[in-house]
């Protein structure tokens, strides 16, 4: 039996997951403002800026892209690397 992860869980589950980060942090920052990490997501995240929800909403969109181009680089490079272990 070949080994295979599904390209679909993985995109969907790593760009919620960074979703989710994302906006974890946000709340974090509002909270705790002496120890904020907006400057990093400036850095990560071209066009975000400190705090709208035009801003917002486009760090949410790019980090669950950012989670679809771990996907759509790792599942496939992890099947070709299983399949061969598999014949191996």
């Amino acid at each position: 039996m070949r080994p295979r992860i599904s390209l679909f869980a993985v995109g969907h589950a790593s760009s919620l997951f960074l979703a989710l980060t994302f906006s974890l942090c946000v709340v974090f920052d509002l909270l705790f403002p002496a120890h904020a990490m907006y400057q990093t997501w400036q850095a990560l995240l071209p066009g975000f800026e400190w705090l709208s929800w035009k801003s917002f909403l486009l760090g949410l969109i790019e980090s669950y892209g950012y989670g679809w181009y771990f996907a759509l680089v790792w599942v496939p490079l992890y099947n070709v690397f299983a399949a061969r272990r598999e014949k191996a």
